[in-house]
């Protein structure tokens, strides 16, 4: 089993990635073990509470003002909506309610809104994230003094790749915002898309980034790219189910104790697909029909996926005791010769 210690080199992530499938896999699950139950996934809801208008020119999204999706653009939600649609979520089974922002950044004229849902949905008992685009340095601390536990700003592919698929805000800005982030006290969401039309190397780099940041991320995100009629990613080819996995898998090597989220594109993955993924250390995704503005797989379905595969979803965050870690590493090693552990590459 691969054991490294940071920082990450590229030569070592793109290893990882070419390891036959099997024994990646392995690998993976072991780690994954390691940190987690292995029957337990979190669940998270994300509401979209202002849609639309955005003025970035990401390829990859309908929120852009720059293509013409047919997407119509909304206005912030008021309070009282976005508190029920947090106690629609808790009550299907979230843990964790996401709000979404298509914003460059918050205006200041908003953040009291702001403010008032972060109380409101801690209130209920929901862990709370938010992505709103950029943050000033007071803007994080005046949601951190709110409860804002986590905040989700993605770097979404290589350095190398970024500046093929957004022009509009640098890959420092968005390391410079999770270290805002940081500093304010809350946790850090960041991932990436598969299927923009990177290379590789590039899904291996965008690890390497966020596996190397001073702090790794305590949820990381992997999205499948949604081709969305007008933007300019529209055609991009299909990604290969293998080597999503993959990348999930590596992530899940390179990052032992975050938790990985299958977040866009599930609703383009069969269960087979989704089993794989929670093999190989997803262990979180996104709950409900919509994700953001794009179809996600409904409740019911992933409740049978979730019976179908006896997982069960975790009413907190379950990662283990450094006690726990010892045990469960004793309790592989003894169990490493038994069939249980056989070396599925050979």
């Amino acid at each position: 089993m691969v054991k490294m210690e940071k920082p990450w080199t590229l030569s070592q992530a793109q290893a990882l990635f070419d390891l036959p499938f099997f024994e990646l896999l392995f690998q993976a699950q072991q780690v994954h073990r390691l940190h987690f139950d292995p029957q337990q996934i979190q669940i998270s809801t994300l509401l979209s509470i202002k849609t639309g208008a955005c003025p970035e020119d990401c390829k990859y999204c309908p929120q852009s003002a720059r293509y013409k999706t047919g997407l119509k653009a909304e206005r912030l939600l008021e309070v009282e909506r976005v508190i029920e649609s947090a106690k629609q979520a808790k009550k299907a089974g979230s843990t964790r309610f996401c709000m979404g922002a298509a914003w460059r950044n918050p205006h200041e004229r908003d953040m009291p809104y702001l403010e008032t849902m972060v109380k409101e949905v801690k209130a209920l008992g929901l862990e709370t994230c938010m992505t709103l685009g950029k943050l000033t340095d007071q803007q994080a601390r005046r949601l951190a003094d709110a409860g804002l536990d986590y905040y989700n700003h993605n770097l979404d592919t290589s350095p190398e790749f970024y500046g093929s698929i957004i022009t509009t805000r640098t890959y420092q800005d968005r390391l410079d915002t999770i270290d805002t982030v940081r500093q304010a006290g809350m946790k850090v969401c960041s991932g990436g898309i598969v299927g923009l039309g990177e290379k590789v190397t590039d899904r291996a780099a965008l690890l390497v980034q966020l596996a190397n940041l001073s702090q790794v991320p305590e949820s990381v995100p992997i999205n499948m790219l949604i081709k969305i009629k007008g933007t300019p990613l529209e055609d991009n080819e299909d990604v290969d189910a293998f080597d999503f996995i993959r990348t999930i898998a590596v992530a899940r090597i390179m990052m032992p104790t975050s938790f990985v989220r299958l977040s866009a594109g599930r609703e383009q993955m069969n269960e087979q697909m989704q089993a794989l993924c929670f093999m190989a250390g997803a262990n979180s995704l996104f709950y409900g029909c919509k994700l953001l503005t794009a179809a996600n797989p409904n409740q019911d379905k992933d409740q049978q996926l979730f019976r179908k595969l006896n997982i069960n979803p975790q009413a907190t965050e379950t990662a283990l005791t450094h006690q726990q870690q010892i045990a469960r590493l004793e309790e592989v090693m003894q169990q490493m010769d038994t069939a249980q552990f056989y070396n599925a590459a050979l």
